[in-house]
């Protein structure tokens, strides 16, 4: 119920305080702790997992936990939007 209540308000905040609407929110889940059950029920959509690789880490190498990337669009034309 918070999650949802967070996605519904959370466009109209982020546009009044800079200035433009989001279309897409994403999220990561640090699959060794957690399921992402609250995701899953809030109807986000999961993409997939992360390699595991910091931006400050070695190159090729495991550093930081595994983590899936779960996303949920805020407007039907997302897909358009983002590629303007």
């Amino acid at each position: 119920m918070i999650l949802w209540q967070t996605v519904r308000i959370m466009p109209d905040h982020w546009q009044s305080v800079y200035g433009y609407r989001p279309v897409l929110l994403e999220t990561l889940v640090e699959n060794d702790r957690f399921q992402g059950t609250c995701y899953r029920a809030a109807n986000w959509h999961y993409l997939g997992q992360t390699q595991g690789r910091g931006k400050l880490g070695p190159a090729g190498k495991q550093n930081v936990p595994i983590k899936e990337l779960w996303v949920f669009p805020l407007d039907r034309c997302f897909r358009d939007r983002l590629t303007d």
